[in-house]
């Protein structure tokens, strides 16, 4: 079978560990030259090492592949732009975004601090931002290009003491959609994954009950390479007629998941007072009220 990404260049943010490694490698599998992008920190952010970064390309150069790494931070600017340059530098050109790169403080909103939230939306949502910024130039003048950005359950149906995480990958999802809608006259593609998979990240949940303990054994069971095919599917050429959607991807199952629509309507020709919308609009309206569920709650049955 033909490769589907041959001579493509790809970046992809956060590619050390985990999901990012699992998707650099069948990228490079794949045909394309990619950038391994990780500055190495720990699950919250601390600290920086260019081992994962090299390891993972020293793995794809022994397979016969083409990569590069880079340590750039995601979360500033000029920093997530110079990871688009090296793209440019190397290769000479790009045709794909990988942002995949994330961190974790958990902790219940009301203990959340400041710094916590803002660490969080610095590197997902904004750090998305910079890398596709970056990179939208260069997709206009080739009139080219894709988009992959990771979002999650926990800002797409919700999860305890994650606030800034899911407000960071619901802003995503957001962001991906305004990409696609200004960027589709330029045949510019952009997308968002949500990922079931074991990773570093997930490893931070806790496990101090039974049924936390077992619902972190069934995501262990759940690889990071997995994940990876749809990736490199929505950076392909196949994938030239899909933009503006949300995939989740649970072992062997792919979900197209919704996107926000209204549900139902109530109208009054003389209007409303605080009054009528208490005694008729939300009577009306409460029998499809969003519970408030968890990810657990929604995606219930064991992973096929």
């Amino acid at each position: 079978m033909a490769k589907s990404l041959e001579g493509k260049v790809i970046v992809v943010t956060g590619a050390g560990r985990g999901i990012g490694r699992e998707i650099a490698r069948l990228c490079a599998t794949e045909g394309a030259k990619v950038v391994v992008n990780d500055p190495g920190g720990a699950a919250d952010g601390a600290g920086s090492s260019a081992a994962p970064a090299e390891e993972v390309v020293e793995e794809i150069r022994k397979r016969g592949g083409t990569a590069v790494a880079n340590f750039e931070t995601v979360a500033e600017a000029v920093p997530a732009s110079r990871i688009v340059k090296a793209a440019t530098d190397h290769f000479g050109r790009l045709d794909g975004v990988v942002n995949n790169a994330g961190i974790l403080r958990d902790m219940i909103f009301h203990r959340m601090s400041v710094e916590a939230f803002e660490a969080v939306i610095k590197v997902h949502l904004m750090g998305s931002f910079y890398v596709s910024h970056a990179a939208a130039r260069l997709f206009r003048e080739q009139e080219s290009g894709s988009f992959v950005h990771f979002t999650s359950t926990s800002g797409l149906v919700g999860n305890f003491g994650q606030a800034n995480y899911a407000a960071a990958k619901l802003g995503i999802v957001g962001l991906s959609k305004s990409i696609a809608l200004d960027m589709n006259r330029f045949n510019v593609r952009s997308n968002c994954v949500s990922p079931f998979a074991w990773s570093r990240l997930i490893g931070t949940i806790p496990t101090e009950t039974e049924a936390q303990k077992a619902r972190v054994e069934k995501i262990k069971q759940m690889g990071p390479e997995k994940i990876a095919p749809i990736v490199a599917y929505l950076l392909g050429d196949a994938s030239k007629e899909v933009t503006g959607q949300i995939f989740a991807v649970r072992m062997n199952e792919i979900f197209l998941m919704s996107q926000s629509r209204p549900l139902r309507s109530v109208q009054r020709g003389e209007g409303w007072t605080p009054q009528t919308i208490a005694e008729h609009a939300m009577p009306a309206l409460k029998p499809s009220f969003y519970r408030l569920d968890r990810s657990a709650d929604v995606f219930s049955w064991d992973a096929i």
